[in-house]
């Protein structure tokens, strides 16, 4: 049997919601997410159980992404025996450095994981530039 009313529990929840704050960027909990580097490509996957794609919303300013999500509030009418899930609006915000292409970001979403894969710009790739000699020959050198 669920408990319904467990004064410790409480008011640890109430500390960590002074602390860290509720549904912000402080509280990255409410969005946890994994980032790693595939090639060229770098990935990102946020966790949004429960969320509703329209309630997904995926902002570019330069080179700040930010994600924000909506989990609505349960009716007042129900009587809540635990609520330990997130509830309301939150957001996450990722800067990104210049080397990266985010006008080419592509985003998915799938069984609650939103997907971002973001393109390494052309400009911050290796390239391999030509040199001319005195003599006139040419030599490649990786810049």
């Amino acid at each position: 049997m669920l408990m319904r009313t467990d004064p410790f529990r409480d008011l640890d929840r109430l500390t960590q919601q002074l602390v860290r704050g509720n549904g912000t960027l402080a509280h990255p909990a409410a969005m946890p997410m994994d980032a790693w580097r595939e090639g060229d490509t770098f990935v990102v996957e946020f966790d949004l159980p429960g969320i509703a794609p329209d309630k997904i919303e995926l902002d570019v300013e330069r080179n700040v992404v930010t994600v924000g999500a909506q989990r609505p509030p349960r009716s007042e009418s129900q009587e809540m025996l635990a609520a330990e899930r997130a509830r309301g609006t939150f957001s996450r915000q990722l800067v990104l450095g210049d080397n990266l292409d985010t006008e080419r970001i592509q985003a998915s979403y799938d069984a609650g994981v939103l997907t971002l894969r973001i393109p390494v710009a052309e400009q911050a790739k290796p390239r391999k530039i030509q040199i001319s000699t005195a003599e006139g020959g040419r030599q490649q050198i990786n810049a």
